[in-house]
């Protein structure tokens, strides 16, 4: 009997040391997952009182005293001399570099310069229009072979004859000619990067800015050479230059000629060409039309009736159209109309046919788009007027 209440007393001795042993390991679990979170906490409490830090750009490198300095610009245009807490050998003029602001420090360098800025304004493409599914315009499919692809392609013929090629084009006409995809289309006939960029995009709000990105983009253009720079719109850059005397236009102004001197200036553009697009080639500064900068000045005209034709079987090569269609009537109706309406033309055509359930464009259907287009025209005409006198 007493072994009995021994042997009981030793089990509940164990019983409560396990439980005992539980609980202290819960508590370490805990304990534990209270200090990690508390670190957490901790890290993240001086995260947000560590102060940002400055992105600048690196003027040049200098010494004072014996010491290692630098004098950067901040994005605002201001200068300043700060320290240099990295080696100096990883810097170079216009690097960027990372700045504490308190003490001024440059505590690091990006590898990349201002292209991230390049890539938030340029479309970098390697386009696949081919010349056949351009129409109505072979005299200017010509002129920008003669200009932009032959040299691309067979530069040694002008280095026997002894000329230098143009470098570059502007193509002006009316809205929806075929602009952009004749600069596509030279583009991918020449195995060349097709660099996009907007005339407006260009003007920027702090001074130097506007003329750095334009300088940034024809480096980036020089790097992935054969290069076609492709600039839409380009008279709201390169209008007639007036003597306004507001800050703004001075801005352009600079921009405009920092864009002149990368055409025609000291760096040889090499296998880089200059497409300009405009539909107001009448406001253009005389200074970017000269021979030396965009050498070739090519209309693109509205098409006439062959263009049309040409146009027309291009939009419709896969589209399945009633036999029966008075093609010359259509042709007719749609005299005046550019590239891009004809082919607005097909688009409603084919929504026509959808309306009524149908795999089939008929010929109604067709005439029906081309009044619904030229309504849409004469409307845009009436507000025209009404707007501008």
């Amino acid at each position: 009997m007493p072994a009995t209440k021994e042997a009981r007393k030793e089990g509940e001795k164990e019983t409560k040391r396990e439980v005992d042993e539980r609980v202290l390991n819960d508590l370490e679990d805990e304990n534990r997952l209270l200090r990690e979170t508390v670190g957490h906490l901790k890290n993240e409490v001086d995260r947000f009182k560590m102060p940002a830090l400055l992105i600048a750009e690196l003027s040049e490198l200098t010494m004072r005293d014996g010491k290692q300095m630098a004098i950067i610009r901040v994005p605002n245009g201001n200068k300043f001399l700060v320290d240099v807490s990295i080696d100096a050998k990883r810097l170079a003029p216009s690097t960027s570099v990372i700045v504490e602001q308190k003490n001024l420090t440059i505590i690091d360098a990006i590898t990349e310069t201002a292209r991230g800025a390049v890539d938030q304004f340029v479309i970098i493409d390697k386009p696949k229009v081919p010349w056949s599914h351009i129409g109505g315009l072979k005299e200017q499919i010509n002129e920008i072979q003669e200009v932009v692809e032959l040299p691309l392609k067979k530069p040694e013929l002008f280095r026997k004859i002894g000329i230098t090629p143009p470098k570059g084009i502007l193509l002006y006409g009316p809205p929806g000619t075929g602009k952009t995809l004749l600069a596509k289309a030279v583009a991918a006939s020449t195995d060349s990067t097709f660099i996009e960029i907007v005339g407006s995009e260009l003007v920027q709000k702090f001074i130097g800015e506007g003329a750095k990105l334009v300088k940034d983009i024809f480096e980036l253009a020089r790097d992935h050479a054969p290069a076609i720079v492709f600039i839409d719109e380009v008279d709201a850059l390169a209008a007639k230059r007036i003597d306004l005397g507001t800050s703004g236009e001075r801005e352009v102004q600079r921009t405009f000629m920092q864009l002149l001197a990368e055409i025609d200036g000291f760096n040889n553009l090499g296998n880089v060409k200059i497409i300009g697009a405009t539909n107001r080639r009448d406001i253009l500064d005389p200074a970017i039309l000269r021979p030396g900068r965009l050498d070739r000045l090519i209309e693109v005209p509205v098409p006439d009736k062959d263009g049309l034709r040409e146009i027309y079987r291009i939009h419709t090569t896969r589209m399945t159209i009633e036999k029966k269609t008075n093609t010359e009537r259509l042709l007719s109706l749609m005299k005046g109309f550019s590239g891009a309406e004809v082919r607005a033309v097909c688009t409603e055509a084919g929504y026509f046919a959808i309306r009524g359930n149908r795999t089939m464009v008929k010929e109604s259907d067709l005439f029906a788009a081309v009044e619904k287009v030229r309504h849409y025209e004469e409307e845009d005409h009436i507000e025209d007027l009404g707007m501008y006198g």
